[in-house]
């Protein structure tokens, strides 16, 4: 079964575009892809590149260096190098939508997402947190963000909130929630029978018996307790600053972190390149880039294609295991 998978450039005045032509230079094996953007940004960018384009009806298969089959979702205003415009706002997010409804429709098997300007979208009008939440909107499913790279996979338990905010966010409802979506999606995308899932510490040494604390003492290790007793196979809560160490990571197939900075600065720092962006939960797998619209870059021809590349093949790997595993 070779899956096909919905290819969202995003931002049309970053590197989204020109990202996606490099990913087409050389033909799949292991997918076919069928863009959702706008034709005249593909062709700008690819005379920008001097990089072969040929845009394709939606039905076709690419067969040459540079075919793409395309849905076309047209800019409302031409888009320009490093200039995005909030005019094409709705576009962007059209295409998003149009993307994971092919999914939910099952005439697509996953989406790949190039990186969006949530500045710019909340500027033309339409409240954008990010494109995490907008499929999960779409589909009516609460999900949980994962980055992983060659070396960890890191899940969040809360992603954007201010620091503030996190520990009220931490609840025992929304992380037996997140621990469940996990472990289901580690067993059924990724193939892994028993999973065993590291799960760290809100405070600083996992709240030191509770000198630096009371989340862990008081929430954290009852839940983990909890669902050990089902049957999930958890660590922790462990401190963050050791959590990571290459010898303790060899027994984990994933770390859950409590907040956005705690877990992925390791992450980028291991292997940024290589990083990719992976929504559990949704009825289909979605994995993105994992790193911004790179205005600056964009149209220069030497932003590096290196996060779509693994978020592409590794879309069409949990795609195909998403087939085996019901």
């Amino acid at each position: 079964m070779i899956p096909q998978l919905a290819l969202v450039p995003g931002e049309p005045a970053g590197i989204g575009p020109e990202l996606c032509l490099r990913l087409i230079q050389q033909p799949r094996t292991d997918c076919r892809l069928l863009a959702f953007a706008d034709p005249d940004t593909l062709r700008a960018a690819a005379a920008a590149l001097a990089l072969p384009l040929q845009l394709l009806p939606e039905d076709a298969i690419a067969r040459e260096p540079g075919d793409l089959p395309l849905c076309e979702v047209r800019n409302t205003t031409p888009s320009r190098f490093g200039e995005p415009d909030p005019a094409n706002a709705g576009a962007v997010i059209g295409a998003l939508l149009q993307a994971g409804q092919a999914c939910l429709d099952g005439r697509l098997d996953g989406v790949v997402t190039g990186p969006v300007h949530k500045a710019v979208i909340n500027q033309g009008g339409i409240a954008y947190s990010g494109t995490t939440e907008l499929l999960a909107g779409q589909a009516g499913v609460e999900v949980v963000m994962m980055l992983a790279n060659d070396i960890v996979r890191v899940a969040l338990a809360t992603t954007h909130l201010p620091l503030r905010a996190v520990a009220d966010a931490i609840t025992a409802e929304g992380l037996t929630a997140t621990l469940h979506t996990v472990h289901a999606a580690l067993r059924r995308e990724f193939g892994i029978a028993t999973p065993r899932i590291a799960v760290l510490g809100l405070n600083p040494h996992a709240g030191e018996d509770g000198h630096l604390g009371r989340e862990e003492l008081d929430l954290i290790i009852p839940l983990l307790d909890r669902l050990r007793a089902q049957g999930m196979d958890l660590v922790g809560p462990l401190p963050a600053d050791t959590a990571f160490l290459p010898a303790r990571l060899t027994g984990f197939d994933t770390v859950l972190a409590m907040y956005h900075d705690q877990g992925l600065p390791v992450l980028k720092y291991s292997g940024f390149e290589q990083a990719v962006n992976i929504t559990l939960g949704l009825p289909y797998p979605r994995v993105a880039v994992d790193h911004g619209t790179a205005l600056e870059l964009a149209g220069r021809g030497i932003a590096d294609p290196s996060s779509l590349l693994a978020a592409t093949s590794l879309c069409a790997r949990l795609a195909r295991q998403r087939k085996l595993v019901p």
